[in-house]
């Protein structure tokens, strides 16, 4: 119900509306934006495992309810500022329900919802079971609690910094770099499991994920008519939580049958290289991106 009913009418409808401000720094815009919930990520592992540890983790869950709602009800009455009018006209690209990249809208939507699904799937591995992960290692929740707060704190860093890249690049370049950071952070897992490899490989995955989220926000005001702006990111990001939800589920699936994270890590990196193979192929279609590099004439 928190997820559902709180995070939902909050998360994406706040970046489909930042998106509308702004134009030409439009990344960072939404990359900030969107770095509230990875402050509060960082933020409140530790604290909330503290409260359960001393008062009870439904007294902990009540205080944090009562601070939430001093806390956002005065901040939501200054959003009420209707995004300028210009922001409504049709981007350079979309016309007659397609795209410069040659599909219907429709397509490039179900294109992006599974990228955003197969990455969210591969980055659920370290968020959610990383506590669990250190408990099974042997070094308690405490260091896995603090590890989350890492790669949260950290995600800040690169969610910022992927904004600026957007605005240079664009979101599908920067979609593609993150996720195939992310990959490459996530197969390191697969290498070091000593305490202070796992808070370097930790932050690593911190430093490079952070901005694929927003992304998907910057892809679609490139590829989709501005007035469609929320229901487009409010679906990608639903799917994206449906791949969080079914990585979690999954990973945990996994250890169950195998008794070791080892291959829900290994899984976490083909759903991840699924993700990369989608964005290749959209900017390939897009004529920016070629595989072979062209032929030279004497």
């Amino acid at each position: 119900m928190v997820g559902m009913l709180g995070s939902s009418t909050t998360f994406g409808p706040l970046m489909a509306d930042i998106s509308h401000f702004f134009r030409r720094r439009r990344g960072i815009a939404v990359a900030l934006a969107a770095s509230g919930n990875y402050i509060a990520g960082a933020f409140w592992p530790t604290v909330i495992q503290h409260g359960v540890e001393t008062i009870g983790w439904r007294q902990t869950y009540l205080y944090i309810g009562v601070i939430v709602i001093a806390a956002m009800l005065p901040l939501v009455l200054v959003l009420r500022r209707r995004p300028p009018k210009s922001a409504m006209t049709m981007p350079q690209g979309v016309a007659g329900g397609r795209n410069d990249l040659g599909l219907s809208l429709g397509s490039l939507q179900a294109l992006l919802a599974l990228a955003s699904f197969a990455c969210c799937v591969a980055m659920s591995m370290p968020q959610v079971h990383i506590v669990a992960y250190c408990k099974d290692l042997g070094y308690g929740v405490a260091r896995g609690a603090e590890m989350l707060s890492v790669m949260l704190g950290l995600g800040i860093i690169s969610r910022i910094g992927s904004g600026f890249i957007a605005d240079k690049y664009g979101g599908l370049y920067t979609l593609l770099l993150g996720s195939a950071l992310q990959g490459t952070a996530l197969s390191f897992y697969l290498v070091f499991d000593g305490l202070w490899s796992l808070y370097i490989v930790t932050a690593l995955f911190g430093l490079v994920q952070g901005g694929i989220v927003p992304s998907y926000t910057l892809i679609v005001r490139e590829y989709f008519p501005p007035a469609e702006a929320g229901q487009r990111v409010g679906a990608i990001l639903m799917t994206s939580i449906f791949g969080m939800a079914a990585g979690g589920w999954l990973s945990g699936v996994i250890f169950d049958m195998t008794g070791s994270y080892a291959a829900a890590f290994v899984n976490g990196v083909a759903w991840n290289v699924l993700n990369v193979a989608i964005v290749v192929w959209l900017m390939m279609r897009a004529g920016r991106l070629r595989l072979f590099a062209p032929s030279f004439r004497a």
